[in-house]
């Protein structure tokens, strides 16, 4: 489901008083059965989207098609960015497609609408592949975070360590990020700029204090130096390696952000860096694609590899 579609249906509800899913389907080019599911999710998301059955039925929005769309909510228009903004980050037209709607909010409920939209990213692979997966159920306590963010407020937050330590602090939030099927707060401290998993947060307390935002604060660009960050100390060893050009491909979908690829060799190779958390574990893993890699070093990693390749001759000969 694209957040470009998602705003582009509600435009539509704005200036006509019904429309049906073949018409949008028409209208944005896609089909029927899709048209009919994006409904269905704005409905659910809780923007006030309902169909009338039977013949000359339709999707309306409730209180009317209205150009100012005073039929929504401010609870119902956080709801509608919350769907559309996390995806909506990557073409310029979605984003285009956003202030107009934000245009066309009531005044009281614009910059709730936009902070909703900003709120949330995700980032839908684990950590250190390039396996997508859903996010798990919503965590206890998410709502009342994503509020506080939404709302610019600070917050009291007891939070269990890994150690089974708990310790309660007061810190900034600052977005939401769904990574793989862990979500995560975003948040200024004390100590800096920290990030709590939200399935360890054991209460929350809504303060009425503002938020001290950083000035051009971008939480998709903060979170990708997060996870860059993590990553580096998950996989603190690199390896210096060649690739045959139709290997990349494979290399790509295997490793994910551990491959990190460079320039060409004169013989027409592609050079390449991959991290991982041990020399043998690397070794084990590049193993079987030695048709399109030759690993340059360390060493350690190519002794590895030829001792692997020995016992595999020893075992299979």
């Amino acid at each position: 489901m694209r957040a470009d579609r998602l705003v582009a249906i509600l435009l539509l509800l704005q200036h006509r008083k019904q429309i049906t899913a073949s018409e949008v389907a028409l209208e944005l080019e896609v089909s029927e059965r899709t048209a009919r599911r994006d409904l269905e999710a704005l409905s659910v998301a809780g923007v006030p989207v309902y169909s009338m059955q039977g013949r000359g039925g339709g999707w309306r929005l409730v209180g009317g098609a209205r150009t100012d769309l005073s039929g929504l909510t401010a609870s119902e228009a956080r709801a509608l960015f919350l769907v559309a903004g996390p995806a909506s980050t990557a073409t310029p037209g979605v984003k285009a497609a956003l202030r107009k709607l934000v245009r066309a909010l009531p005044e009281p409920f614009r910059a709730q609408a936009q902070a909703a939209a900003t709120s949330l990213v995700v980032d839908p692979r684990h950590w250190g592949s390039s396996q997508l997966v859903e996010p798990r159920p919503p965590p206890r306590f998410l709502d009342e975070l994503q509020e506080a963010v939404i709302r610019g407020v600070q917050i009291r937050l007891g939070y269990v360590d890994r150690q089974g330590a708990e310790t309660e602090r007061t810190v900034h939030p600052l977005g939401i990020v769904a990574k793989g099927s862990t979500w995560y707060l975003v948040s200024d401290t004390e100590s800096g700029r920290r990030t709590f998993r939200i399935d360890r947060v054991s209460s929350v307390d809504v303060t009425d204090n503002p938020v001290h935002r950083p000035e051009g604060f971008d939480l998709a660009e903060s979170w990708r130096e997060i996870a860059d960050e993590v990553d580096r100390k998950r996989t603190p060893v690199e390896i210096q390696a060649t690739c045959a050009p139709d290997g990349l491909g494979l290399l790509r979908a295997i490793l994910g952000g551990r491959l990190e690829v460079g320039g060409s060799t004169p013989g027409g190779r592609i050079e390449i860096v991959i991290r991982g958390h041990n020399e043998y574990a690397l070794a084990g893993e590049l193993a079987g694609l030695i048709e399109w890699l030759d690993v340059t070093g360390p060493q350690g990693v190519r002794d590895h590899l030829a001792a692997i390749g020995d016992a595999l001759v020893t075992r299979y000969s």
